[in-house]
């Protein structure tokens, strides 16, 4: 019997293909023999308790001027389909949350979701870190002006960012005595308004940011580490970083042992590591990427190993 993956995600129009980890991902479906079917958001709905999709067809080719073709629409309950991947990336915002509850029910209803919605609820990719505050530098979480001054003060130099923010997004780098502190702190917090997170600064990022894929708790043996642009300390590919490979180091490998049984256990089977220097800094879960780069570099395949781990976990 053929097995049958839906996915959801951004319009599959808009992604750079030579790029795009989801498109890797539905590249090796194809090739296992998967049936795939497209959603976007609004394609989902519940009536009486069934969840349902609206979508269409899918065929994916490894071409960057023609990677998709849409065919017959697919409308059907969720549980017609083995496996999901929730591949919306962020905001994270309620429209999300929302499709996370449609995502619970087709799981309850026996759908495979890759990643588990609950957990997509549960693990904000910078709050979570704080479940392991012996791998990460010093952090803070508040709302407070003066707390975020005081970190400022005691560790020197500090990294600000928002909670909910993506690929660089309002990342300040703030050292003691920065006259534009109080501005900086006042927009992120929006005045005591919202929880801000701050880590000191790690001077290692001037050597890449790592970012490190975890397949079912399990590391890939080589790491893509995001190195900053001259006059940049923001490690993001879309701040404009330059992408290199690195294998894993025996820190790495430690960091990865404390955290990838914990999301393995919380049903994640495909994560993203942030790691600078000696320290984790994020935990990615919704829609983490840089797959085909590290493919292209050490002629591997990361994306037909993540169907592997889906088909096992299909099996037991």
């Amino acid at each position: 019997m053929n097995r049958v993956l839906g996915v959801v995600m951004d319009p599959i129009e808009t992604i750079q293909p030579q790029k795009d980890t989801t498109l890797a991902i539905l590249l090796a479906a194809q090739r296992s023999g998967w049936k795939l079917v497209y959603f976007q958001q609004g394609d989902l709905s519940v009536r009486d308790g069934v969840p349902l999709g609206k979508g269409n067809i899918l065929t994916v080719t490894d071409d960057h001027d023609a990677w998709f073709e849409l065919g017959e629409s697919w409308s059907e309950g969720l549980d017609k389909l083995h496996a999901i991947l929730m591949r919306k990336d962020p905001p994270f915002d309620m429209e999300y949350i929302y499709t996370t509850y449609i995502l619970e029910l087709a799981e309850h209803h026996g759908s495979l979701i890759v990643n588990k919605p609950s957990s997509l609820r549960d693990i904000n990719e910078k709050a979570y870190t704080t479940w392991f505050s012996h791998c990460t530098p010093p952090s803070l979480i508040t709302r407070s002006q003066d707390s975020l001054k005081s970190f400022i003060a005691e560790q020197k130099e500090v990294v600000l960012k928002p909670l909910d923010g993506m690929g660089g997004q309002s990342i300040f780098v703030v050292s003691e005595g920065d006259p534009n502190t109080n501005v900086i702190i006042e927009t992120l917090t929006a005045y005591e308004s919202n929880f801000t997170l701050a880590q000191r600064f790690i001077p290692e990022i001037s050597e890449g940011d790592k970012r490190i894929l975890l397949i079912d708790g399990k590391p890939v043996e080589y790491a893509l580490a995001r190195i900053p642009a001259p006059g940049e300390t923001r490690g993001n590919l879309a701040a404009g970083a330059e992408a290199e490979g690195r294998k894993l180091t025996e820190r790495d490998r430690w960091l990865c042992s404390e955290v990838g049984p914990v999301l393995k256990k919380q049903g994640i089977i495909f994560a993203g590591l942030d790691v600078i220097g000696d320290y984790l800094t994020e935990i990615n879960v919704t829609s983490p990427t840089g797959i085909r780069e590290l493919d292209r570099q050490y002629g591997i395949d990361i994306a037909a190993m993540l169907i592997e781990a889906i088909e096992r976990k299909l099996e037991n």
